[in-house]
């Protein structure tokens, strides 16, 4: 996981939670990939992580990754981070994680909005603030009253990554439970969106966007090694570009 994504969960964790203890929290993608939400997750409070593998970080591994082996109404929160980009159908993802949450129940996403190609084991999907609101209004169609509380973009990071990220209530009657938003006090943020607002704040137009971004060397290392697990012919030759 790249830094802005565990920043980003760290600033979902102190807006929502708090001081919140005695939660049940589910983690949808939850190997410890460089680093892991898990671990900056508030204490004192049920936490479970789910995957397709084994991996540190796991408690249970899914037979379906659209299928979460658990009664509805199960979770307080769920948090899912540099996950949903990977996800082939993630739409019934989306529609699954509602069903186990509770009426008043968070759902927490980080997902790119750029970056390279990065196969765990495929890489389909880039996300922008209005997926947020296409999220609400899919689980909506389909017999939720689903609610997107905020969705932005963080800024650009050092290594390369911009992120997507948005939180939705289960239930939009619960709202007032949930006041706080961290697009009020974050001031890092692009395109943001908040519930039943047509208003984008701190617009940045595609325009105004970075052209390219040049990775440092250790970057650049750093990109190659994580590739060659997934295509060691092509981490070979990217390296010997480097050389």
């Amino acid at each position: 996981m790249h830094q802005s994504a565990m920043e980003h969960g760290k600033l979902f964790f102190d807006t929502y939670l708090n001081h919140s203890s005695d939660l049940k929290i589910l983690d949808i993608g939850a190997q410890d990939v460089n680093g892991s939400l898990r671990s900056i997750a508030p204490k004192n409070n049920e936490y479970v992580g789910v995957d397709f593998c084994e991996a540190n970080g796991v408690d249970i591994v899914l037979d379906d990754p659209y299928v979460l082996p658990f009664e509805p109404e199960t979770f307080d929160v769920i948090v899912s981070s540099s996950c949903y980009e990977h996800s082939e159908f993630f739409w019934l993802s989306f529609n699954e994680a509602l069903r186990v949450l509770k009426p008043a129940g968070l759902l927490y996403i980080n997902a790119p909005s750029n970056g390279y190609y990065h196969r765990y084991p495929v890489d389909c999907w880039r996300f922008f603030p209005d997926s947020g609101v296409a999220l609400q209004n899919w689980a909506n169609r389909n017999g939720y009253e689903c609610a997107m509380l905020e969705s932005f973009n963080g800024a650009i990071s050092e290594d390369v990554w911009k992120d997507a990220v948005a939180v939705w209530v289960k239930d939009k009657a619960n709202a007032y439970i949930h006041p706080n938003r961290m697009i009020k006090n974050f001031g890092n943020f692009t395109n943001g969106r908040l519930m039943d607002s047509e208003d984008i704040l701190n617009f940045l137009p595609s325009f105004l966007e970075p052209k390219s971004i040049r990775l440092s060397r250790k970057q650049a290392v750093d990109l190659i090694v994580n590739i060659k697990s997934q295509d060691p012919e092509l981490a070979d030759e990217l390296r010997s570009l480097l050389n």
